[in-house]
């Protein structure tokens, strides 16, 4: 199942993933959600949430999922990951070398770091390192 979290807004866009993705999942939630948001903003931030009873995607899942970064892969400012498993962190370095956006991985002790990345607050952004004395 896939959640719209109630951070969702604006440019926003924060989903839970629990037990199996499927197809419907995307087309009737993601979708919809994604095109809307995207309609109003000319880029989208994303933070998905893989929780710990997340068992994987269905292969209808999968396919609507390529179709999607393949149509959209230049239309995102930043993606957050967050969950706990191995596939989490090799799955953000390669959305990272597909979409055009910032995508980064965070444990789910760290949510709360991953959605002040996705809107551009926090000490980790690179302009605050970068120039630290700017503000």
């Amino acid at each position: 199942m896939l959640y719209v979290l109630p951070e969702t807004t604006g440019d926003i866009i924060v989903l839970q993933a629990n037990g199996t993705l499927t197809a419907e999942d995307y087309t009737q939630t993601f979708l919809p959600l994604f095109e809307h948001v995207k309609n109003t903003h000319p880029e989208v931030r994303l933070l998905i949430t893989f929780a710990p009873d997340f068992e994987g995607f269905e292969t209808g899942a999968l396919w609507e999922d390529a179709k999607f970064g393949a149509k959209h892969a230049n239309d995102f400012h930043r993606v957050a990951i967050v969950g706990d498993a191995k596939w989490t962190d090799w799955m953000s370095k390669l959305a990272d070398i597909l979409m055009q956006g910032e995508v980064r991985h965070y444990k789910m002790t760290q949510l709360l770091e991953a959605l002040r990345w996705i809107n551009d607050e926090g000490e980790d952004d690179e302009d605050n390192r970068l120039y630290p004395f700017n503000g």
